[in-house]
């Protein structure tokens, strides 16, 4: 191919990727869009095509719900604080600005800043007072404790390493690090504090019933032989946050219901 012939190439590249541009740049959509003038039909399989039909369509779900709650004056005001010195809005011209950049009226910014505490207010008459049942339902799953484990392969080897640490040969910690095969290795077997709903299955009811300090024989988990030992057992409490965390799980599992019920 000559100097020319490459030069003419590239040209027709360029013109390419320019005709490939410019419809995009040029496009009535994105023209309607500047306008706002984009109409329902049209915004659907937007929706659908991006994927963003399940968000919007959570939090339809979400609004009708918390429809009937209203905020005092005294939590508005203080939410509106909040969100304005979030956004760096010092006068009533930066408020007007920012409405107007984001196309939003007073009443739709005052709703969407009280949003979150209508949504709590909806989880607390809905699910507060069902908290504490919930919670003995859960606890044996949100329990924690700190465990020392040794995983292997061989089963004989296992057997072996048992005798030692109940006689007190060696300790736990010596024997996880030159033995298991896990990343436990590191850190001489010790793992935790997690909840009990993350070990194996089997696991973790082995150790909901041991007590501290005492070494459960060798337990086959699938392809693994391991030795475990309890360290310490961490019960939770139904505190503060562990309220909040509850009434998000149930909050939130019932949103997925409501949207697989539309799906239907």
């Amino acid at each position: 191919m000559t100097v020319g012939s490459q030069q003419n190439a590239s040209t027709d590249s360029h013109t390419d990727c320019a005709s490939i541009a410019r419809p995009l740049a040029d496009s009535s959509l994105l023209e309607k869009l500047r306008q706002r003038t984009i109409t329902a039909a049209e915004l659907l399989p937007l929706l659908v095509s991006y994927r963003l039909l399940p968000q919007l369509t959570r939090e339809l779900i979400i609004d009708e719900a918390i429809a009937p709650f209203t905020c005092t004056f005294e939590e508005t005001i203080q939410a509106c604080k909040q969100f304005y010195e979030q956004n760096q809005i010092a006068s009533e011209q930066d408020r007007q600005t920012w409405l107007e950049r984001n196309s939003l009226s007073p009443a739709q910014l005052e709703a969407m800043i009280t949003r979150n505490l209508r949504t709590e207010q909806f989880k607390q008459a809905t699910w507060g007072p069902k908290l504490e049942s919930y919670f003995l339902q859960r606890k044996r799953t949100l329990d924690r404790v700190i465990y020392s484990l040794i995983r292997l392969q061989d089963l004989n080897l296992a057997q072996e390493l048992f005798f030692r640490i109940q006689e007190g040969e060696q300790s736990f910690a010596d024997l996880a690090q030159q033995y298991s095969q896990g990343p436990e290795a590191q850190t001489g077997g010790l793992i935790g504090p997690i909840e009990l709903s993350v070990p194996h299955p089997v696991l973790a009811r082995q150790l909901s019933v041991s007590q501290p300090g005492q070494l459960l024989p060798p337990t086959r988990l699938g392809d693994w032989v391991v030795l475990v030992r309890l360290e310490k057992f961490l019960p939770c409490q139904l505190d503060d946050s562990m309220r909040q965390r509850l009434l998000n799980e149930l909050f939130e599992a019932w949103v997925k219901e409501q949207i697989q019920a539309l799906s239907h």
